[in-house]
């Protein structure tokens, strides 16, 4: 077991020292990931991804406090770019006022109009399946509800890579988010995505809070994900315990379970409710 930390450490700090910071202020790191791929890791722990192509480049999320968002990314690319909600809690759409045109899924269209009110830009709904042609590299969009209705992921099949905000969590997913839906729709999204991993050549999602981990999620995160929330969808809830959060306030009724360095936060509502 010690010998298997010390290896994944090793590998962390490699993958840290390939990340060359290009930008960087008291609330925001932007370094690149990859080759035409930014990481935006900022001071509140969330993540946002620009990606960029030979005629287009998109930026995946907007953060929560980020001055000067646009003029950030603009002084990255210069190629015009869509900006892809991936779900519209605020910590990933905070930042939509730099920008006059956002894509998101309709289903979160209730968390938009609640949390970010004052937005003035255009509103473009995605669709499951829809592809963003960048130029020698498309980013298809796929419908993954769990975390919230509208949770999208955005898959660069070419490359392997999915960018899944928070619908699969950064080792901690939370499904006791309102509106709550039933723990089965979280884990036929996760059976979808392992059907992505196991047949269609993506081996790699890259997270909403990628500073909590500096790598991708494997394979064998989403299986585990699959195997909890089917504990939990079948009423079992061995093991699970009261959860609490100091900066964010929880209900009595919210629990967690985990598995390895998988969590699944829920509500003692939503683990009964039966997918309609």
């Amino acid at each position: 077991m010690k010998k298997s930390v010390l290896v994944i450490l090793a590998l962390l700090s490699l993958m840290e020292g390939w990340a060359q910071v290009v930008f960087k202020n008291d609330e925001v790191t932007v370094s690149e990931l990859s080759e035409k791929t930014w990481v935006f890791e900022t001071w509140d722990y969330t993540t946002m991804y620009l990606l960029e192509g030979t005629e287009r480049a998109m930026l995946i999320d907007a953060g929560t406090r980020c001055a000067g968002l646009d003029k950030i990314v603009e002084s990255i690319t210069d190629k015009p770019y869509d900006v892809v909600i991936t779900h519209a809690h605020p910590d990933h759409a905070g930042c939509i006022g730099y920008f006059d045109e956002i894509w998101m899924h309709r289903n979160d269209s209730v968390l938009i109009q609640e949390r970010t009110k004052d937005y003035k830009g255009k509103v473009r709904y995605l669709q499951d399946g829809q592809i963003f042609d960048l130029g020698e590299r498309q980013l298809e969009v796929k419908l993954m509800p769990g975390h919230t209705p509208g949770s999208v992921v955005l898959l660069d099949r070419k490359r392997g890579d999915c960018y899944s905000g928070d619908a699969f969590g950064s080792g901690e997913v939370w499904l006791q988010c309102r509106p709550m839906l039933p723990i089965e729709t979280f884990y036929r999204s996760c059976c979808r995505m392992e059907k992505l991993m196991l047949e269609e050549g993506i081996s790699k999602i890259w997270c909403g809070h990628y500073p909590y981990l500096k790598n991708y999620l494997p394979l064998s995160y989403i299986q585990t994900m699959m195997k909890l929330s089917r504990r939990l969808a079948d009423g079992n809830q061995d093991g699970a315990k009261p959860y609490t959060n100091p900066s964010i306030p929880q209900p009595s009724t919210t629990r967690s379970i985990s598995d390895g360095y998988c969590k699944i936060v829920y509500d003692l509502t939503n683990a009964t409710d039966k997918e309609k």
